[in-house]
């Protein structure tokens, strides 16, 4: 079976961006940990679908993505300095949870969720960068396709859930404390 629309697809590969004239390796696939996904269904960057479009198991890949087919350019003004005072809890800064090189979930004005990096603390104000952590790299992929099959039931809710595949049926049960929201939704 050959990879194209809505198939569950997995592979194994290593992500490799050219750091002072050498590859440094920033993400390993393995088959004990592969990366699953449907193919065609917006989950992966569409440069990358269409490098391992018509492959199948046992197939290698080795290709590069651009920046502007991955995660863009580095963009100089997603650097932004914010109030130390966005980062307290009860009138104190949060010095636990907000340290150099901690990646946070936050929200702008207009209700957007971003995902910044803490670039550097200092006495009024923390640096963020809201760029993606690949930006500006040109991307190396080397792996091998280890399957490829008409996705299950079970296959398509877990990957398509908000929840990562919590069935629901416990969302709302006394044991659940925490709950997964699906009634929520």
């Amino acid at each position: 079976m050959k990879i194209s629309e809505d198939k569950f697809v997995s592979l194994i590969y290593d992500l490799t961006v050219e750091e002072n004239g050498e590859q440094e390796l920033m993400e390993r696939a393995t088959k004990e940990r592969p990366l699953s996904f449907m193919y065609g269904m917006g989950m992966m960057l569409e440069a990358f679908e269409k490098n391992i479009e018509g492959l199948q198991v046992g197939d290698k890949f080795s290709f590069s993505l651009l920046p502007q087919e991955a995660y863009g350019e580095y963009i100089e003004e997603n650097v932004v300095e914010l109030p130390k005072n966005v980062f307290e809890i009860d009138g104190k800064f949060d010095k636990e949870r907000i340290t150099e090189g901690e990646t946070l979930p936050m929200m702008d004005a207009q209700g957007n969720r971003l995902i910044g990096s803490v670039l550097e603390i200092k006495p009024d104000v923390v640096v963020m960068d809201f760029n993606h952590p690949l930006a500006g790299e040109t991307l190396h992929f080397d792996g091998e396709v280890i399957d490829v099959h008409e996705a299950t039931a079970e296959e398509i809710a877990a990957l398509t859930h908000p929840h990562g595949g919590c069935d629901c049926s416990s969302c709302d049960s006394a044991e659940n404390k925490n709950g997964c929201g699906c009634s929520e939704i």
